[in-house]
């Protein structure tokens, strides 16, 4: 992003893939040509971002099937953190485990304490390839977290267990959303 430029002004919302979509379930592949098509990706990205309220969202939440995320997301003494990655890994998870409320822009209206990490560290690049290294805590490291799931193919349904994870999958079954839905 140039200097001064609000992220997502230039770009467009993308319609939304929800629960159930395929790209979502499928690991994404390694972004390769860094150039305006991806700067225009990532504008999209803020825009879609912004417009459904979240606080960050991958790349084939929109329907692309590319290692990028982005965040507008505040950590737990509400500073805000604001970028995007490009080829991301969780490179680092330590703390203690704190099961907390978790949604999702692609499961609107679900939420489930889901157990995270307290600490994260995510490597990758940006835009122009420079190396970027982001380091969060608390609900920022949840964001960070949440989003690396998504580029492996992974939703935060897919960390709950039993009863948790049975109600949750069964509130998006029955979401007017979903395919099928009541």
């Amino acid at each position: 992003m140039r200097n001064g430029v609000i992220p997502g002004s230039s770009g467009a919302v993308r319609p939304m893939r929800l629960f159930g979509d395929a790209v979502l379930g499928a690991p994404c592949a390694e972004v390769a040509e860094f150039g305006p098509e991806l700067g225009r990706l990532v504008e999209d990205m803020y825009a879609t971002m912004y417009a459904a309220q979240g606080v960050g969202l991958a790349a084939n939440q929109i329907g692309v099937a590319l290692r990028v995320f982005v965040y507008d997301c505040p950590d737990d003494e509400d500073r805000r953190h604001l970028g995007h990655v490009v080829n991301p890994r969780l490179a680092e998870t330590d703390g203690v485990v704190v099961r907390g409320p978790e949604g999702c822009l692609s499961l609107p209206g679900i939420e489930a304490g889901t157990p995270r990490h307290d600490r994260a560290v995510v490597e990758g690049v940006t835009l122009t390839g420079e190396p970027v290294r982001i380091e969060g805590t608390g609900f920022f490291a949840r964001c960070l977290q949440h989003e690396c799931d998504h580029l492996d193919g992974e939703l935060f349904t897919d960390r709950l267990g039993g009863l948790r994870r049975r109600r949750a999958l069964r509130a998006a079954r029955r979401a007017p959303w979903a395919r099928g839905g009541m």
